[in-house]
């Protein structure tokens, strides 16, 4: 028996009411979910690394090549400008979800159980964010497509270029 992939968009396209206009604009605001999460993330590595949009969070612009802040804040800049863009969106994706994983372990779960407690709703959230990105793909509105053949564009219609 063979497996069939059911995208979101392709669960009754055609349905009427709130169903129907929810799975129509999921590929949109999957769209805007990726460029939202990813402006966030290169805002948090552009003031990490530049000392700007209130400067980094510890207080202290870590010096190039220093391990672990400088790296993570190049991931988080350079990941979340590729991921906003939606450019090889799954891949920049898969390691902002790893960062913030390895940030989240190694950073705050040493102080407490539950994120709440140890500081690190940001770093869960982005790892979860960016986690889903990756699964589902970039949406619409991603550079990803401009280089995708037309059929696949047109058969996915949820990772299409089209507004």
């Amino acid at each position: 028996m063979s497996e069939s992939r059911v995208s979101p968009v392709t669960v009754a396209p055609g349905g009427r009411g709130l169903t129907g206009a929810l799975n129509r604009s999921s590929g949109h605001v999957l769209g805007l979910f990726r460029i939202v999460i990813g402006f966030l993330f290169a805002c948090h590595g552009a003031a990490t690394l530049f000392n700007v949009l209130g400067g980094p969070h510890g207080g202290v612009v870590p010096e190039v090549g220093a391990w672990p802040s400088w790296w993570a804040a190049a991931i988080q800049l350079v990941g979340g400008g590729l991921v906003m863009l939606g450019a090889w969106t799954r891949v920049a994706a898969t390691l902002c979800s790893g960062s913030m994983a390895y940030a989240y372990f190694v950073s705050h779960q040493g102080e407490a159980l539950f994120p709440l407690q140890n500081g690190g709703e940001a770093a869960a959230m982005f790892c979860w964010a960016f986690l889903l990105i990756a699964v589902l793909g970039p949406g619409r509105l991603a550079l990803d497509s401009l280089f995708r053949p037309a059929e696949e564009r047109e058969r996915d219609g949820r990772n299409a270029l089209a507004v």
